[in-house]
């Protein structure tokens, strides 16, 4: 029996994975592989925090295939030719992968598709990363979504997403054996100075931690979801944005391990936490949803009479405060500092932190995704291009224009006893807890009382908040009345 071509991308699982499924129907022997090829992402190859996330997640995939008898082939792009030469050196005559939607991705699969097909070989691309595929969501006149509620609402009425198929216990290899690969350090994934250490203490990259924190999120987040979740001080969401965007662990998986918990605990309907949660999952396809149907959506304003907003002219220290966690608004600056300590911001954070940055120091958004691109482990170009243009006003269902995030507001009612600002922003923690969103305003005997000496230990805000969001205002009204 010849063997077929697993081509592992973003689905790095055996559970729940369509390709590895289908390739291995009837006992037929595998090539599992995985084919570096960052240059064929255009200017969105990955950036550094993913590229440690995915080292790790390759290693803890190779160990699964290992105790199944078989290797993970590394090979370095152009994508087509490790393929070629692959199917050259086992023979194989068939090619499966599961699909990725952002736009060069696409048009890459597709020349492939076509290429390997027209040498005779049988290739058939699954879907392994969505609850359902892009174009089949539609509106009544055929069209794609703009808002969120109304792409759910048609989402939900659909069938429910078949059952997850269980990892396979057993796979065969080709009689010759598999070829050899590169070694996983030869991908260069890790940085050179290893910074990347800080992150191992706050993840689990992998199917197996992928399970795990589902579990636990499924035992201790989800029926208060509904409320916890506002909540940065508190460990209340699930952390699996990173986890569902390398793949090791599948949206019908999470759909179905949901279900099967109300289920057990007797519930009737959804609950309150679980329908909060499972809308963030549709978020996520929405966002997918909407990158299919306007490919430029990572880089052009969706709404075109944004692309007249008046900028600020910034000398680059706006935008390095902003980056470091220097600007003197706690809220923002301990985003910003649990990013760089953990590769992770929490959601609600991620939108005041956007706020400050597009609409108080009027920076583009476009910087703001770029930084988020490079240090997140979760950076998504569907979901983080639909988050910066939401906190824009660009986008699709997008914030309001006035809706400007206070972050002192924002913190107060959040983060009401300050144990946020206190964990990233230790320099404040000494300040009683009423005034660590705002320290400027601190009296004096409580500075001291603090040991704090603001522009020294801590800075001022780099922005006047009343002044600078009242600037952009009338900046946005411009455009209006421009395109009216």
């Amino acid at each position: 029996m010849t063997a077929a071509i697993v081509w592992f991308r973003r689905d790095l699982r055996l559970a729940d994975n369509p390709a590895l499924q289908a390739a291995c129907a009837g006992n037929r022997p595998i090539v599992p592989v995985y084919v570096h090829a960052p240059e064929e992402l255009g200017a969105w190859a990955p950036g550094a925090a993913s590229d440690w996330w995915l080292h790790q997640s390759l290693a803890a995939l190779a160990g699964e295939l290992r105790e199944l008898g078989l290797d993970l082939v590394l090979r370095r792009g152009p994508s087509l030719q490790a393929l070629t030469r692959l199917i050259r050196e086992t023979g194989a005559d068939a090619v499966h992968w599961n699909r990725l939607y952002e736009p060069a991705i696409i048009a890459r699969d597709r020349e492939i598709k076509a290429e390997l097909r027209r040498a005779g070989l049988e290739v058939h691309s699954h879907n392994a990363a969505l609850l359902h595929e892009p174009w089949t969501v539609q509106t009544g006149t055929g069209g794609d979504y703009r808002a969120f509620t109304p792409f759910w609402k048609a989402c939900r009425r659909r069938e429910e997403p078949p059952a997850p198929a269980p990892a396979p216990t057993q796979l065969a290899a080709p009689a010759g054996g598999l070829p050899e690969g590169e070694p996983l350090d030869a991908m260069g994934l890790l940085p050179a100075i290893r910074w990347d250490r800080k992150l191992e203490g706050h993840w689990q990259p992998g199917s197996a931690g992928a399970e795990a924190r589902l579990a636990a999120f499924l035992d201790d987040g989800l029926a208060s979801y509904d409320e916890g979740r506002d909540l940065p001080a508190q460990p209340a969401t699930s952390r699996l944005s990173p986890h569902l965007h390398f793949g090791e662990i599948g949206p019908r998986q999470v759909w179905h391990a949901v279900q099967r918990r109300l289920a057990r605990d007797g519930a009737g309907s959804l609950t309150a936490g679980a329908e909060a949660f499972l809308a963030e999952v549709g978020w996520r396809e929405f966002a997918y949803h909407v990158l299919f149907h306007h490919p430029g959506f990572p880089d052009e304003p969706l709404n075109p009479r944004f692309s007249r907003f008046p900028w600020r002219e910034d000398d680059g220290r706006l935008r390095h405060a902003w980056e470091r966690g220097e600007t003197g608004l706690p809220m923002v600056d301990a985003g910003m500092r649990e990013l760089w300590a953990t590769g992770w911001m929490h959601n609600r954070v991620r939108m005041v932190t956007g706020s400050l940055l597009v609409k108080n120091l009027r920076l583009p958004w476009q910087q703001g995704e770029r930084w988020f691109w490079d240090t997140l482990v979760d950076a998504d170009l569907a979901s983080n291009s639909l988050g910066w243009q939401w906190v824009a006003g660009s986008g699709a269902d997008a914030a309001p224009y006035f809706r400007v995030f206070n972050p002192v507001r924002q913190g107060e009612r959040f983060d009401p006893d300050g144990e946020y600002v206190a964990r990233w922003i230790p320099e404040l923690a000494g300040l009683p807890a009423q005034h660590r969103h705002a320290p400027w305003q601190a009296p004096a005997s409580a500075l001291r009382a603090a040991g704090l000496r603001l522009d020294e230990h801590y800075p001022r805000p780099v922005v006047d908040l009343k002044r600078s969001r009242e600037e952009a205002l009338e900046a946005f009204q411009l455009i209006k009345q421009a395109s009216a």
